[in-house]
């Protein structure tokens, strides 16, 4: 019988460090859930000011056309820009893996372009607008399948201080 109670208290000391790992995980949900959730409206700009960073818009393979559900996306960053006529930005062009480093420069460059003459067609002073492009040199996640190159084929905006 002494050895059961032994086994008991082994299992009450571990107790407290996983309740500690319970605790914690939940709490990282949470936060994902509030910014996937696109239920206020306008929490994007909401988190623009917070986070004080516009939003990336991205891009279909091998295009460099803004999909209508950028748009909004980039409505709300024009709006930023707006309320913000002091900050200048850079737009930096970003492409997948596939495809040759010449290739991808310049698809890079015809994104970020795209996503000027977007936000000039919305007001925006292109002065205030410069573009570079990374081509496939800064990939957002390095794994080699869709879900990460959806991720890397890409527009950032960077504020240029």
């Amino acid at each position: 019988s002494m050895g059961v109670a032994t086994k008991k208290e082994e299992v009450k000391s571990e107790k407290p460090v996983e309740r500690l790992v319970q605790k914690e995980e939940p709490m990282v949900e949470a936060k994902a859930e509030k910014t996937a959730k696109p239920e206020a409206k306008d929490e994007l700009t909401q988190l623009v000011e917070k986070e004080g960073k516009l939003f990336p818009v991205y891009f279909d393979f091998d295009k460099f056309f803004i999909r209508d559900d950028m748009k909004p996306v980039l409505e709300k960053d024009a709006e930023w820009l707006k309320k913000n006529p002091a900050v200048k930005i850079k737009i930096e062009g970003h492409c997948d893996e596939r495809g040759s480093d010449e290739y991808n420069l310049a698809l890079g460059d015809r994104r970020a372009n795209s996503a000027k003459k977007y936000l000039a067609n919305l007001g925006i002073d292109s002065n205030r607008i410069s573009v570079i492009s990374y081509g496939e040199e800064k990939p957002a996640c390095k794994e080699a399948n869709e879900g990460c190159w959806s991720r890397n084929r890409r527009a950032e905006f960077v504020i240029v201080k």
